[in-house]
């Protein structure tokens, strides 16, 4: 199947492109704002199906609105129907229709041309009302506050925000690609309007939380929940925006006679990972926890992993090495320590179930 993008370098454009390149038995032909009507021609000639993505939300006045929005939204469909083709369109509006806006006139008048081609040709045609989508790719100042928020951040910039509490409705640029592509598939239809199913009602505190919560987490390490939901697919966008040589960052640790010790991250309910180096031949720990656990994984070296219930004088062991690798836990109650009993440096990967808190860090000394 051959299918037309039109605006094919916008934001919504390039992702569904790079989704669509991937599918067998696809073809994308792509038309810009750069391409002649002569080009148009041509590809309409060839397309069995169009996403007719271009338009503009953000001229320098106000007659480019009905120009990239509505002219060629009739530009379209006449060299569609000039030659003869019954070619289903999908066209991305938006939520603004209704709002009185210029912009929003455009877009209604563009839905109006498509509906009319529908109607007449006896073609299915499906129209987005799309609220504000955010995602990779998007670009600051133009398509969303989130990408303008997170290009700022990312560079230290300041941000503006006069009613932390107006909310938004937000749609993932994922699942506007999803909902599109079925179109593909599923082409005869009875309606004309669609949505897309998953829809994020979230106020603009709410978002400006989250994103400084994720600049600082390069600081203290504290990691929000991005496991799953909204929080998950707003830290992708925002990684989306590192500029380039931020895209690594340094950690501070501790050193001593011993080897060293770094935190690598926290969480808000999962605790904190943590890696170490041992010199050869050094015995770190000898201590006991009465709540907190750990998991210890060595991932270089050798090493003597000793565990004993501070009531009785047995003696566990576990020989362990980065060859083999296999995880000890450090169970409440059992005094422990670890051993370098390698010639090299040995490195130990450390997980424990709550994060350090200096004031209360149920640790207890105590001799294995």
């Amino acid at each position: 199947m051959k299918v037309l993008i039109t605006g094919a370098n916008g934001f919504i454009a390039k992702n569904l492109r790079v989704t669509l390149n991937k599918m067998p038995q696809i073809e994308v032909l792509e038309y810009t704002k750069n391409d002649t009507v002569e080009k148009l021609d041509s590809l309409i000639q060839e397309a069995e199906f169009v996403f007719h993505l271009a338009g503009v939300n953000r001229p320098k006045n106000v007659n480019e609105y009905y120009e990239g929005n509505v002219n060629l939204t009739q530009l379209l469909v006449d060299t569609i129907k000039r030659h003869n083709k019954n070619i289903p369109i999908l066209l991305s509006s938006s939520a603004q229709v209704g709002n009185g806006s210029e912009y929003a006139k455009s877009k209604e008048d563009a839905e109006k041309i498509v509906e009319k081609y529908s109607k007449e040709n006896n073609v299915s045609c499906f129209i987005y009302r799309l609220p504000n989508v955010f995602g990779k790719w998007s670009k600051p100042n133009y398509n969303t506050v989130i990408a303008t928020w997170c290009y700022n951040i990312t560079r230290d910039i300041p941000i503006q925000i006069n009613n932390p509490e107006a909310e938004l409705s937000l749609v993932y640029i994922g699942d506007v690609i999803h909902a599109f592509i079925k179109h593909l598939y599923i082409t005869q239809s009875k309606e004309l309007y669609f949505g897309i199913n998953i829809v994020y009602k979230k106020t603009l505190g709410e978002i400006q939380q989250l994103l400084y919560m994720f600049r600082e987490s390069r600081k203290n390490l504290l990691i929000p929940n991005i496991a799953k939901g909204f929080e998950r697919i707003l830290y992708a966008t925002y990684l989306s925006f590192l500029p380039t040589d931020k895209f690594s960052y340094k950690l501070s640790g501790h050193e001593d006679a011993r080897g060293t010790f770094f935190e690598i991250l926290k969480t808000l309910d999962s605790g904190q990972l943590g890696i170490s180096t041992t010199k050869s031949g050094v015995t770190r720990g000898n201590h006991y926890h009465n709540t907190k656990n750990e998991k210890f994984l060595v991932i270089k070296g050798k090493a003597l992993i000793e565990l004993r219930d501070i009531f009785s004088k047995e003696i566990i062991q576990y020989n362990v090495n980065g060859n083999d690798l296999e995880i000890v836990e450090m169970i409440p109650g059992y005094t422990h320590n670890i051993t370098n009993t390698g010639d090299e440096e040995m490195v130990l990967l450390i997980w424990a179930n709550e994060n350090y808190d200096p004031s209360a860090p149920d640790t207890n000394f105590i001799e294995v």
